[in-house]
């Protein structure tokens, strides 16, 4: 059995005992029932995913996985990829904004190079675990091969479990790469058989002209590959990009060592997507942090079943909402494990006889 194998094999179903245990002490809590809204249903989902009726979600970490793409070269984005590298130092440097929101948040930055093309050169920092110099051009042929597929998602796995070491209650995950909302609406649109058009997004702000072709770049990339939407490797391989499919490996691991995954926009919106695709109750595991303005987020939200926790108006990727909902997501933890209930508070229930 392969180590990707393996790690399906370990996501099994939420436990129901502590989720029901998490119920009944939010039934007893000194509130009328309820009325926490969905801070009582996130409370319970983390219960049944670290199988505790009262979780805790202290430790936290945000993997932001950076690479390129070869259809840049296509012209479908507005910034050059020289980019990708420039964010890499600035990551580095805590300059980002995804720095400043996880030191927010109490979320240390994970940040892995899976397959910059330019020379980032060293950085204290960024981990290199680079399975190659950017994708092919997908609107030509396949971004990358089956075995490359593989390697990209082992080395999400590989870099979560060697961070679960230093302790994980609660994960996020976000993304860096010029060119990975193309990628990211083509892996979209062959899982969920939406077309193009309904799934693609302005990305780094592209003006009408732009997005014409690049919703033409994944029509054609859908034709030229023919991705097959029931293989979630087949559509990494064909559209998809080395960063989504790292992304899809933390998802799962995450998943197999039942810590909850908070998933950000449309780029962790299409790895969930594969994470799901390979082993589906990975998706019991994840709490959509909120909804991208980019369309294709939605799509991917809807497959999944996922209701999105903010609605901001938000698009820059780097995990940024996915971190801000981790304030939420603890939040409702606490609330269930800190509050008083009536017994303890010596409060009447509001529903004794």
């Amino acid at each position: 059995m392969s180590r990707l194998e393996e790690t399906i094999a370990k996501v099994e179903c939420l436990d129901e005992d502590a989720m029901a245990a998490a119920r009944d002490r939010q039934a007893r809590l000194t509130k009328p029932p309820g009325s926490l809204g969905r801070l009582e249903e996130i409370a319970v989902q983390v219960a049944g995913v670290q199988r505790r009726a009262r979780p805790d979600v202290t430790r936290k970490a945000v993997f932001v996985m950076a690479g390129d793409h070869g259809v840049v070269a296509q012209g479908v984005t507005a910034y050059p990829q020289t980019v990708t590298v420039q964010m890499l130092a600035n990551f580095a440097a805590g300059g980002a904004a995804i720095n400043v929101l996880a030191g927010w948040a109490g979320a240390r930055v994970v940040v892995v190079d899976v397959g910059v093309a330019g020379d980032a050169g060293p950085s204290e920092g960024i981990l290199r675990r680079r399975v190659g110099c950017g994708t092919g051009d997908l609107s030509v042929g396949p971004a990358m091969t089956r075995d490359e597929a593989g390697k990209a998602v082992a080395v999400g796995m590989e870099v979560f479990e060697a961070e679960l070491v230093s302790g994980l209650d609660l994960v996020a995950i976000g993304d860096m790469g010029i060119g990975n909302t193309t990628a990211s609406a083509a892996i979209i649109a062959a899982i969920t058989r939406r077309p193009p058009g309904e799934v693609v997004g302005r990305g780094t702000g592209i003006d009408d002209e732009v997005l014409a072709r690049k919703t033409a770049v994944i029509e054609r990339a859908l034709v030229v590959n023919e991705p097959d939407a029931d293989d979630a490797l087949d559509v990494l391989a064909k559209v998809g990009g080395f960063e989504i499919g790292a992304l899809a490996g933390v998802s799962l691991a995450a998943a197999a060592h039942r810590v909850p995954v908070v998933i950000d926009g449309v780029i962790s919106g299409a790895a969930a997507l594969l994470a799901v695709g390979l082993a589906p109750r990975a998706t019991d595991f994840m709490i959509a942090g909120h909804l991208s303005t980019e369309p294709g987020h939605r799509a991917a939200l809807a497959r999944l079943g996922l209701k999105p926790i903010l609605d901001l108006g938000m698009r820059l990727g780097e995990g940024t909402g996915a971190v801000l909902a981790m304030g939420i997501v603890e939040a409702a933890v606490r609330a269930m494990n800190e509050m008083a209930t009536f017994d303890e508070a010596g409060v009447s229930g509001a529903l004794e006889e």
